[in-house]
């Protein structure tokens, strides 16, 4: 089932309604669903690879800690942080300013960043450590058949 933007996001704590959270696609959500938007937005950075490291371990350990309390949200929204790390390195990696679009709508020329472009591989190597959990798998295929 699609991502439910409708929903009154700020009255609504998914740690106590997971019912109605719905994984979606990619990152969707991900600065939407309380509380776990502000428990993991905090340690979310990435401007130099050693701020990276940091934090990609930071949220990668906050995704083993929801898998302890059997936390499928919690689960989900850890690996979409990680998986929104990697894709806004790689779009400041390959654009200045992390502009990848000129005020006339064309796509700016790529002037690859090095130090951003290896921002985004340590956040990746997290991230698919995360999606590609047995117990992350599980626990999103009971979720999604429970619930949409």
């Amino acid at each position: 089932m699609a991502f439910d933007y409708s929903m009154d996001f700020k009255n609504i704590d998914f740690r106590k309604n997971p019912e109605k959270y719905r994984v979606g696609r990619g990152e969707q959500g991900v600065l939407m669903v309380e509380p776990y938007k502000s428990e993991i937005l905090e340690h979310w950075r990435f401007k130099t690879p050693k701020i990276a490291e940091q934090s990609s371990q930071k949220i990668y350990e906050m995704f083993l800690d929801y898998k302890k309390e059997e936390d499928f949200v919690g689960m989900d929204m850890a690996r979409k942080f990680l998986q929104m790390g990697y894709t806004r390195s790689r779009r400041y990696a390959n654009y200045k300013g992390g502009k990848k679009y000129d005020k006339h709508g064309e796509v700016n020329e790529r002037d690859i960043d090095e130090e951003k472009a290896e921002s985004a591989e340590i956040f990746e190597e997290k991230w698919i450590k995360a999606r590609e959990d047995e117990e992350y798998l599980k626990r999103k295929k009971q979720h999604q058949k429970k619930y949409g």
